[in-house]
């Protein structure tokens, strides 16, 4: 019901659970449903009937990454406001800078940033925004995390930096011509 819209249902079947919180095969909420959904409306009915911010799906994502992904501001904001973790990660060391980033949500990522989220906080594999949005082709994306300050020529855990993403992405054209405008090192091995 929280995935369709279907807020008057809502209203009539939290009453009969005994939370809120239940999950779903993949260990997702209401909150996470609603979250995906994009709904503000139900976002906000079900955190008012107590659904946790920081219940995790089976891949550790919290209903937030969700918003951050699928480039759901309002709804972004309105957790934040509610007291979301802006720094959670999900199983694979994923931040919402990261989502955000693989997306190409760039009003997500401008928020988040001017949050203060960590630009070049790398993921379990050493990957910050700027290599995940690197990797995806998302220009628009990597020249905010540049413009905003990120480093052009920070490694992973295998040594590769921003630059060695775009170079093997199909669309990472842009990016490339960006790195390298911006002091990338194209000798780095």
């Amino acid at each position: 019901a929280a995935a369709n819209r279907a807020t008057k249902c809502v209203e009539a079947i939290i009453p009969l659970l005994s939370t809120v919180n239940v999950a779903d095969r993949t260990g997702r909420t209401a909150l996470h449903h609603a979250v995906h959904s994009g709904h503000l409306e139900m976002v906000n009915l079900l955190l008012n009937k107590g659904a946790s911010l920081s219940t995790c799906d089976k891949k550790d994502r919290q209903p937030i990454h969700w918003a951050a992904f699928l480039g759901h501001l309002e709804v972004l904001k309105l957790l934040v406001a509610r007291g979301a973790d802006v720094m959670c990660k999900d199983k694979k060391g994923y931040t919402l800078l990261h989502t955000a980033a693989a997306s190409g949500q760039i009003d997500v990522v401008r928020h988040l940033l001017r949050l203060g989220v960590e630009i070049d906080e790398p993921n379990s594999f050493g990957n910050t925004a700027l290599h995940i949005a690197c990797y995806m082709g998302q220009d628009a994306v990597a020249n905010e995390l540049v413009n905003y300050g990120a480093n052009v020529n920070q490694p992973n855990e295998k040594g590769f930096t921003p630059l060695h993403f775009a170079a093997v992405s199909t669309n990472g054209a842009l990016c490339l011509e960006l790195l390298v405008n911006n002091g990338a090192d194209v000798n780095f091995q």
